[in-house]
């Protein structure tokens, strides 16, 4: 097989080339949508439905409680499937990366503090969402230990996300503004295995053919113990295909599609953070070429919108002073029909500009 097969039938899988049926369905089967920056993620599943997503998204956190926001995949905020819940904590539970003596002084927590903030947060949350503030006043007010004050304080969650991992905490519905913390729903209870087997299945079901070091690096930098790894997919029991002469994992059931695809020659405008680009290896040539890695992956982790053409990166955009610009480093067909669809989605005038970097 080629790349380009492949990454035609990823986009595919990623309801790129075709609408996906709605907003959860979407973060289940990219596993999960990256919400750092909220305006992002509602994007990048407007531009899978093909109409603005924004209030279906809002419903689905806030009312129907189908959608949970939290910390998860690499430590980032994600929109994940409330039903799928239980298979993040599963898994993430297990990284326990907070144990690292690194990590106590980087925070500059003690394990014994962390312990306490761990056994206050649940306390402080039993009386409903509260905002950081609040809900930092509680944990000082269980603990008694006003030196935590600053680090739970802190913009980033540091001190929070351990909590998250835990399934003891994620956002509640916003209140005058401000970002609320609640209890996750309780939907299901998975252990360790059983989880780490089916996240692996839902990362192949979207960003695979991939390697097992493709699946590490995604899920949380490669922080998983190689054991651990080798186990999951030893107990999925995938099936291998060959692509451009190197081994990887895929689904049984869908070799056959695979087998089939054809490179695709249409072109797509992604969101910044866009699972597609997430979900890949930093060095997959094939879809991020060399050339085009400064431009996407900016300073302070920032990922820029992308312009796809044959599902490879082919150059960036963005949409400020009521202009759509599209930086291009290679020449690519229909690029302003496909940033008409973001305008349509956007549902803002912009006039569209295509320039070369």
């Amino acid at each position: 097989m080629t790349w380009p097969q492949v990454l035609a039938w990823r986009l595919g899988r990623q309801f790129v080339t075709s609408p996906g049926p709605g907003a959860v369905a979407v973060a289940e089967r990219l596993c999960g949508v990256q919400a750092q920056v909220a305006s992002s993620a509602e994007l990048a599943i407007s531009l899978r439905l093909g109409r603005p997503a924004g209030p279906e998204i809002e419903q689905a956190l806030w009312t129907d409680q189908t959608l949970i926001k939290t910390w998860s995949i690499r430590g980032t905020l994600h929109l994940l499937p409330t039903a799928s819940w239980p298979v993040y904590r599963a898994v993430l539970g297990t990284l326990r990366y907070w144990d690292k003596p690194s990590w106590h002084r980087g925070s500059g927590v003690s394990a014994q503090e962390l312990d306490a903030i761990i056994g206050a947060v649940p306390e402080a949350l039993a009386g409903g969402s509260l905002t950081r503030e609040e809900l930092v006043d509680a944990v000082i007010a269980v603990t008694g230990d006003e030196h935590l004050r600053e680090k739970l304080a802190s913009g980033w969650g540091q001190l929070f996300k351990p909590l998250s991992f835990l399934g003891e905490l994620c956002h509640g519905v916003p209140r005058g503004g401000k970002v609320t913390f609640t209890v996750p729903p309780r939907v299901g209870e998975m252990s360790p295995e059983e989880g780490g087997v089916e996240l692996l299945r839902a990362f192949l079901g979207a960003h695979g053919p991939a390697s097992m070091a493709a699946f590490d690096g995604w899920l949380f930098r490669g922080l998983t113990r190689r054991a651990v790894l080798r186990r999951w997919f030893a107990d999925l029991a995938p099936a291998t295909i060959t692509v451009e002469g190197e081994e990887l994992f895929v689904l049984p059931e869908h070799v056959d599609d695979l087998r089939a695809a054809r490179p695709s020659e249409e072109t797509y405008l992604l969101a910044g953070f866009d699972q597609y680009v997430m979900g890949a290896p930093r060095d997959l040539e094939p879809l991020l070429p060399a050339a085009a890695k400064a431009a996407v992956s900016r300073t302070a982790g920032w990922i820029s919108p992308v312009v796809v053409h044959r599902g490879r990166v082919v150059g960036t955009w963005d949409a400020r002073d009521g202009v759509l610009t599209a930086t291009m480093l290679e020449e690519a067909p229909g690029v302003e029909k496909a940033a008409e669809k973001v305008v349509d989605v956007l549902d803002r005038p912009l006039t569209v500009v295509v320039t070369r970097a």
